[in-house]
């Protein structure tokens, strides 16, 4: 990983320029890199780096770092690439060292770039995280990494939570989107069991979400039996004192708001996409 913000305009263009020989096009260029930014309603000029989640910004990349591409191949290295994310594979912890050394050597003198430290280390395949994923055993099982995982929950959280005036039904417009080109991504995890879990983890979100917008006793009571449950069944639950999360998880909850119900607000299933995506996979 390297620093993009401090990548130096006039390096950048002039490896842009042996690729692109239209005026008009390397002016636009670069203009959008010294666009500027807005820092509290104050306008500030770029003098050096790139936009970063802009959609030019990972084509730059790929264009001031093909000279790195064309070094590391010309030592006879093994790495794999995307825009400023790249590993370079060696078989002993020396050469990894070695290799560390000169790459960031190359990259500060002839690139002008700095190397992200606190994102880049020498370290063993097994384990090492690239582009939301994680690397296991000897065949290199692809896992979904845990810090995607949190970030995951994290927005879903912040899609279901109450405040807002928003209503539930777009909320999990929003959900379904989100969570759908999120599962397009990560469709590489092998592992069907962490996004059963995960759905799990999602319904009960859900139901606890629900259960608070209720908020009254007997608004809870009279939902429960419009749901099914048994009025002696339904006057203990939506009398509780217990909290949300606890209450998703108890037995009429769960009976009222199933599976089956859920599904039919509209509640999108990561495994039910995973698996889709996996058979188009294997009958391509």
């Amino acid at each position: 990983m390297v620093w993009f913000d401090r990548v130096q305009h006039d390096v950048l263009m002039a490896r842009v320029s042996r690729r692109v020989n239209d005026k008009r096009l390397l002016r636009l260029i670069g203009r959008f890199l010294r666009a500027g930014i807005m820092v509290e309603g104050i306008h500030q000029r770029s003098t050096e780096g790139t936009m970063q989640g802009g959609p030019l910004s990972p084509l730059l990349a790929n264009i001031l770092l093909d000279d790195l591409d064309k070094e590391l191949e010309h030592r006879g290295l093994k790495l794999v690439r995307y825009a400023d994310d790249f590993l370079i594979f060696v078989r002993t912890q020396v050469a990894a060292e070695r290799v560390f050394a000169s790459v960031e050597r190359f990259l500060s003198e002839h690139l002008k770039l700095i190397v992200n430290r606190d994102k880049s280390c020498v370290c063993r395949t097994a384990g090492v995280e690239f582009l939301g994923y994680c690397f296991h055993g000897f065949g290199g099982q692809i896992r979904l990494s845990d810090k995607n995982t949190r970030k995951f929950k994290q927005e879903v959280r912040a899609i279901t939570r109450r405040a807002g005036g928003i209503s539930f039904q777009h909320r999990l417009f929003v959900l379904r989107r989100y969570a759908r080109g999120w599962m397009d991504y990560f469709v590489l995890e092998q592992r069907k069991t962490v996004l059963l879990n995960l759905d799990k983890w999602i319904r009960r979100r859900i139901r606890s979400c629900i259960w608070m917008s209720w908020r009254l006793p007997r608004t809870r009571i009279s939902q429960l039996k419009r749901l099914g449950i048994a009025h002696e069944e339904a006057v203990p639950f939506g009398c509780s004192r217990k909290g949300p999360w606890r209450l998703s998880i108890v037995s009429g909850v769960r009976q009222a708001m199933n599976n089956q119900w859920l599904q039919l607000q509209g509640l999108f299933s990561l495994e039910e996409r995973w698996s889709e995506l996996a058979h188009k996979r294997r009958t391509a």
